[in-house]
């Protein structure tokens, strides 16, 4: 990298420092965020411990009583880091786990006691889209927030986060918005609810000085106290160069395409799926986002190996599911139609019974 051959800490001076809330100015026009309400930093994992902590704290403790809010809500059968995080919160910071169960109807869960309930605008292994502008409604209602994680429907679809009322949200960007491996993720705080305490991660860059090296926290002003530590500007920067290419595109347009190239893929295997012991799972139009869900509960991985192996690569999710994922942005319906296929090949030679595609690496 040029910067730093010629230049080494200078760099920070020249685009790397500000980073963090320059490309969540941009990423914000695709989200319904105003500027200054969306931080690129770190992780999702992260991302959503510090707005657990920070939503939290600044709903108190009545002295004596402890807190009125005791519960963390999450999902059944969402991304297991979703859960993984609610269920490290409360237990080192004094707090009810609870879970809805997948299926279940959320206000059979919600009452009095829950503080707030992490949820995902597209659900990882279905693809079902939830209606996010009734669910921040009924859960502020109820007294709660809500967390959405914006995972996967960022990129995929128009996202609005001020007019469907939400406060606070997380997601990444190396899916849809084609950051690549290790890109940072987000998170969005409301205009509103910024400057209201800690967030729980109070590193170094997230203090109001950090170059004044003082003993005692203080939190940056907005939406830069959600930053930790020092960040990568090579990821920045690959990450950069994509929403440099988003700024032109119409969303809309973007969500039509994505339908078109889910419906061809699907149409395109329609009538071989079941002689082959496959089920499609993928929700109507109205509520997806922009991926496939076919369930293969014998050789699922080893058909999406044997995709891998042609050039067709999805993913394989336990238990049983293959995942495709529609990028519109760069995919072409003679792509589709093409992976379309070459798994009707992969099937009907029985390509995947081959013991090469029974090997399972650390990363399915």
């Amino acid at each position: 990298m040029a910067q730093w051959r010629d230049s080494l800490i200078q760099g920070w001076n020249q685009g790397w420092f500000d980073a963090p809330e320059r490309l969540g100015d941009r990423l914000a026009l695709l989200l319904g965020a105003a500027p200054g309400e969306v931080l690129v930093s770190d992780t999702i994992t992260h991302n959503l411990y510090k707005l657990l902590g920070y939503i939290t704290e600044g709903q108190g403790i009545t002295e004596g009583q402890g807190r009125a809010r005791p519960v963390i809500l999450s999902e059944g059968g969402n991304f297991p880091t979703d859960g993984y995080i609610a269920q490290g919160f409360c237990r080192f910071g004094g707090f009810e786990h609870r879970v809805v169960p997948e299926g279940e109807a959320l206000e059979a869960c919600l009452d009095e006691r829950v503080a707030a309930v992490v949820l995902s605008h597209v659900h990882y292994r279905t693809g079902r889209l939830r209606d996010m502008a009734a669910i921040t409604h009924q859960v502020h209602a109820s007294g709660a927030e809500v967390v959405w994680d914006l995972a996967h429907s960022a990129g995929a679809l128009p996202v609005d986060l001020a007019a469907c009322g939400v406060r606070y949200a997380v997601g990444c960007t190396y899916k849809y918005l084609n950051g690549g491996p290790g890109a940072p993720a987000f998170l969005y705080v409301r205009r509103d609810c910024q400057n209201q305490g800690w967030q729980p991660l109070s590193g170094w860059l997230g203090h109001a000085a950090p170059f004044a090296f003082e003993a005692d926290y203080a939190p940056a002003p907005g939406i830069s106290q959600f930053r930790t530590g020092t960040h990568s500007p090579l990821a920045f920067a690959a990450l950069e160069a994509s929403l440099t290419l988003w700024q032109g595109v119409d969303l809309a347009a973007l969500r039509h395409k994505s339908q078109r190239l889910i419906a061809l893929f699907r149409e395109s295997l329609a009538d071989c799926l079941g002689q082959h012991g496959l089920s499609d799972i993928t929700p109507d139009e109205a509520q997806r986002g922009s991926q496939v869900g076919l369930m293969a509960p014998a050789h699922g991985h080893a058909i999406v190996q044997a995709l891998i192996a042609r050039g067709v690569i999805g993913d394989y999710r336990e238990p049983g599911l293959m995942r495709f994922g529609f990028a519109p942005l760069y995919l072409s319906h003679e792509d589709v139609w093409q992976a379309a296929r070459q798994l009707r090949e992969v099937l009907s030679a029985g390509e995947h019974l081959a013991p090469r595609f029974q090997q399972r690496g650390a990363v399915t």
